[in-house]
């Protein structure tokens, strides 16, 4: 589809992202499924491509670039069809890593930044508990001041690169009150600090998620990222980034559904002819083609309301909601066309509706997200 938010750099970017992935992702990333992590070795060329600064000052090894170029990295990465790795590079790239770019000091960037840039330093956001996930207000961990450290206390839950992250940005309750929330930059290796179980999901096979605990943790106070108590405000303010990146990965899932099942269809054999000389599934497949460009579209345009400065948090909650849902009716469908190859395991169109259910979940359910935008009517 064409669109008129794309410029030549644009393109250019993609373009060198699909070549990456044909090379050095497609042919090796089921091993990694098996493994369960994306190797380090990979992370470091895309950072060595210039790949995980694009957001991030030059001075620091970032490309300075807007939110468009951004959305332009995470749509052609999303050609991939192994959500474990997508989910792994736009954790560091959207997710965790722009904690430190809105909120560290010059000092805490010229630290962190630029092995951040290089994909040296991976970084993981530590804010999910397991009595607090959508409600960012409830999470229990605790941070209280000591001298010149702080010290954290509590454990957190299903943490993508929680297990081989260097750097992680970890939210904690320095207040009384509901929103008195912190953010700490935590490096491996604290004292204090532990990686708990390395958890088995159903689907993002190739990406580590894990428990991380703390126990007395003491960290310097100049690892506190912005203000005592507006980690709150942080992490809301990061969600729209996320939630942009992760409706990228939707509608990627749903483009690359579509192009196996057409693939399929097109020359799969049944009762004399081609599945696709069957009108009903013709049609199932152009409506789902229809939702996904539809939204593909909207996703560009939350991307371009952030360059404008606008206010996108109802935007940005409904397109995840969107985006949640529709790529798990997509992949659903797409498998059904498979038949019974569609429910083997390795399978691009099994692995694709498998790693699909989570984003209806992580990154804000659906339900929440439903209210969050309703509360803005």
């Amino acid at each position: 589809m064409s669109n008129t938010y794309l410029t030549e750099d644009h393109e250019l970017l993609r373009e060198q992202v699909r070549r990456f992935i044909a090379r050095e992702v497609e042919p090796h990333a089921a091993q990694w499924e098996r493994d369960g992590m994306v190797p380090r070795s990979v992370l470091r060329h895309m950072g060595e491509a210039g790949f995980f600064g694009l957001m991030y000052e030059p001075e620091y090894g970032g490309a300075g670039a807007d939110a468009l170029t951004n959305l332009a990295f995470a749509d052609a990465l999303s050609d991939s069809t192994f959500g474990g790795f997508i989910i792994t590079v736009l954790v560091h790239t959207d997710m965790a890593s722009p904690h430190l770019h809105h909120g560290g000091n010059a000092a805490q960037k010229a630290r962190w930044m630029p092995g951040i840039c290089r994909g040296e330093t991976i970084t993981a956001v530590a804010v999910t508990e397991p009595g607090a996930g959508s409600d960012v207000a409830g999470l229990r961990s605790t941070a209280r001041r000591d001298g010149d450290h702080y010290v954290i206390d509590g454990s957190k839950l299903f943490i993508t690169n929680g297990v081989h992250a260097d750097l992680y940005f970890v939210a904690a309750r320095t207040g009384e009150g509901k929103r008195d929330i912190s953010i700490f930059a935590v490096e491996k290796g604290t004292p204090g600090f532990s990686v708990g179980r390395s958890l088995d999901k159903t689907g993002w096979r190739s990406s580590d998620t894990a428990e991380l605990h703390f126990d007395a943790c003491r960290v310097p106070a100049s690892h506190l990222l912005g203000m005592e108590h507006k980690g709150f405000y942080a992490v809301m303010k990061n969600f729209q980034t996320e939630r942009i990146a992760l409706a990228a990965m939707a509608v990627g899932h749903c483009r690359q559904a579509i192009r196996l099942a057409l693939e399929h269809v097109t020359t799969r054999q049944a009762f004399g002819a081609p599945l696709w000389d069957k009108q009903a599934i013709r049609q199932r497949l152009a409506m789902c083609d229809a939702k996904t460009r539809a939204a593909e579209a909207y996703t560009w345009h939350c991307a371009w309301r952030v360059t404008q400065g606008h206010d996108i948090v109802q935007d940005v909650s409904l397109l995840k909601s969107l985006t949640g849902e529709l790529v798990n009716e997509v992949t659903a469908t797409c498998q059904q066309f498979h038949g019974g190859m569609g429910f083997m395991t390795g399978t691009p169109v099994e692995r694709l509706w498998r790693d699909a259910r989570v984003l209806g979940i992580g990154g804000g359910a659906t339900e929440v997200m439903l209210d969050e935008a309703a509360k803005r009517y």
